[in-house]
């Protein structure tokens, strides 16, 4: 199939890229390799991706109307995967723009190119995030969750909304999965474990925040994609729920169904950096911070519907993805400049 995957130079992007030229599918890679951290890194994974013909870059913004438009009068995608918009939560304390821009404007635009093309289905990267102030665990898709934390939570939260109404005024197939934590090799160095890795090589303090009693539901980056890659041939269908009473998220006017991707194993932030300091064979200095504005102290999601769905939930352990991690760290920081 001739598939957009947006972001095709961030950490998922990337790998969701790769797989699916792996299994024999025409690749268009979108990405505005914008600065928000080491453009090498970003440079390195396209380079990757690049050493396939099935696999064509596009380097611009979603922002840009033209550019967009432009490349659909070129080829029309039989499936989007969009997985491009401004990350971080703590970011969008500092630069909120960047969030309306990226995660809003440039949805809007690609919305926009999907109903026209008439696209098979449409496959969005939400968040975890969207729970916020969410009580009820584990976090279930249908459980409210109109009350974000942070204006990243609330543009993917906007994300879905806008996506929902796309889906039923065009009948656009959509799916909206919701990532836990997501890590492994190729991350980005904005998150903790590439953060935690990075200090203890380099003998520097770690930061802990929350006083280190916060729970992450880890999701190992190569778990994730095998679930992407399940639910993008599961087109949603008005209807035609496929889960238990209760448990499928599927709109009841509109073929859109969110899907959490997690494995439902929350891991402890300090038992996490004790499984980093094994994986290194070193001890971490720490250094013991409050909460940051805008942090959760827990996510537990539920993959109920995951497994429903394609018979399939995470189940790497955190020991064996950090090792793994570790081990592309390493090697990424013993390369020579140009490499």
């Amino acid at each position: 199939m001739k598939i957009w995957v947006t972001g095709s130079a961030g950490f998922i992007g990337f790998h969701l890229a790769r797989r699916l030229l792996d299994e024999g599918h025409l690749v268009t890679g979108i990405d505005g390799f914008t600065p928000y951290y080491d453009l090498a890194l970003k440079q390195a994974r396209h380079a990757i991706l690049e050493r396939s013909n099935a696999f064509r870059p596009k380097i611009f913004m979603l922002e840009d109307r033209d550019a967009l438009a432009a490349l659909a009068a070129e080829e029309t995608p039989d499936i989007i995967l969009h997985l491009a918009g401004q990350a971080g939560v703590r970011y969008s304390l500092e630069n909120p723009r960047a969030y309306v821009d990226a995660n809003l404007v440039g949805l809007f635009n690609l919305m926009e190119v999907a109903r026209e093309a008439k696209v098979k289905h449409f496959l969005f990267a939400s968040t975890s995030s969207i729970y916020g102030a969410n009580a009820a665990i584990p976090f279930r898709e249908t459980d409210r969750a109109d009350q974000p934390l942070t204006l990243y939570a609330a543009t993917k939260k906007s994300g879905e909304t806008m996506l929902h109404s796309y889906a039923h005024l065009w009948e656009m197939p959509v799916t909206c999965f919701r990532f836990f934590t997501v890590y492994g090799p190729w991350g980005r160095p904005d998150m903790a474990l590439f953060k935690f890795v990075d200090a203890i090589e380099e003998g520097r303090p770690i930061e802990v925040y929350g006083e280190g009693r916060m729970e992450r539901d880890f999701t190992f980056v190569g778990d994730l994609i095998e679930a992407i890659l399940r639910l993008m041939p599961l087109i949603p269908r008005q209807g035609e729920p496929a889960g238990r009473e209760g448990l499928d998220s599927l709109s009841p006017v509109a073929p859109h169904r969110v899907v959490n991707i997690a494995g439902g194993q929350p891991v402890g932030l300090m038992a996490f950096i004790e499984t980093i300091e094994a994986a290194m064979g070193r001890k971490a200095e720490r250094k013991m911070l409050p909460m940051q504005q805008g942090d959760v102290p827990r996510t537990f999601a539920s993959a109920e519907l995951l497994e429903a769905l394609t018979g399939y939930r995470p189940t790497t352990g955190v020991e064996e993805g950090v090792r793994a991690f570790v081990e592309w760290y390493r090697g990424w920081k013993r390369r020579k400049p140009n490499e």
